[in-house]
């Protein structure tokens, strides 16, 4: 694993920002970290760099404890904070070079064929840039960087929408390269499409883990029916689950879901008395949607 957390808590006072918060993030993976704001991710994020000290429990990136080795953590970390503030009056040109001067992990040719690659302009003066240039610019920096961890806080922020696919793209880019990813994003369909796993923080707690997989594998089966839905067979028992009816919807409509591949439970499906049914994969708005 290359990031573990076990139990780990940040309190300010009576305020609990981080409760017993304990993770892993595999090598190679690109791992979600899905919460509304103020549900205590960038509190996570800065403890796994050592900006600031755990209440209680530990925290180690690439064998290194988080609080007493923080030089040696950020020295495998690639950082991309939610609010990137860069030099104004250097060029884009100039402030390439300075973190290439200022670490040897970041790469100043791969640094410039990833602004070439998001379409910035890197003659224009930092203050001169529009947010969303001012991000790209971030990001060329963060993602040359050759780093055994790579985090990227809100990476898509303020970009249009060819910017944001171009993203996508290099974070996948990464992770083929070896280098794991942890993904701190609002927009849950980036988060579907480019992450192995995610988690979901609320009020400081995790409240739910979800493979992206095991969720593709997950649909919903809305169906009317013309008779009685009987017992689910024996061998579907534990892969689907038939969900209560809400008040005054019909005793004819049943709610499905399925947490496994369709075709065992096709055939269960065409023996019932069914008058209309829809089959739709369970994504991953309706699974954080369970947790508001």
């Amino acid at each position: 694993m290359l990031v573990t957390t076990d139990s780990l808590t940040k309190r300010y006072g009576e305020f609990t920002a981080l409760e017993r918060c304990s993770l892993t993030v595999q090598n190679g993976e690109i791992f979600g970290l899905l919460g509304p704001n103020g549900a205590g991710k960038t509190t996570l994020l800065r403890l796994l760099l050592g900006y600031i000290v755990p209440t209680a429990g530990t925290a180690h990136v690439a064998g290194f404890d988080c609080q007493r080795e923080s030089l040696a953590v950020r020295a495998n970390t690639a950082y991309l904070p939610g609010e990137a503030r860069l030099f104004r009056r250097m060029t884009g040109h100039a402030v390439l070079d300075f973190f290439a001067d200022l670490r040897r992990e970041c790469r100043r040719d791969e640094a410039a064929r990833v602004a070439e690659r998001l379409d910035l302009d890197c003659r224009r003066q930092v203050a001169r840039m529009s947010t969303g240039m001012r991000q790209k610019l971030a990001l060329a920096v963060v993602l040359a960087t050759d780093a055994a961890l790579v985090i990227l806080d809100e990476p898509t922020a303020n970009l249009d929408p060819t910017a944001r696919a171009e993203v996508l793209k290099l974070v996948l880019e990464a992770r083929a390269t070896g280098r794991t990813v942890i993904f701190s994003s609002h927009v849950l369909s980036e988060v579907e499409e480019t992450c192995d796993r995610v988690v979901i923080v609320r009020r400081g707690s995790i409240v739910h883990e979800q493979s992206i997989e095991a969720m593709r594998r997950s649909h919903r089966i809305t169906a009317r029916l013309t008779g009685s839905l009987g017992e689910v067979p024996t061998e579907l028992q534990g892969r689907v689950t038939v969900a209560a009816a809400t008040a005054g919807a019909s005793p004819h409509d049943v709610t499905i879901e399925a947490t496994d591949s369709l075709a065992p439970l096709l055939g269960w499906l065409a023996c019932l008395p069914l008058d209309e049914v829809r089959i739709e994969p369970i994504g991953l708005a309706a699974v954080y949607d369970q947790f508001k």
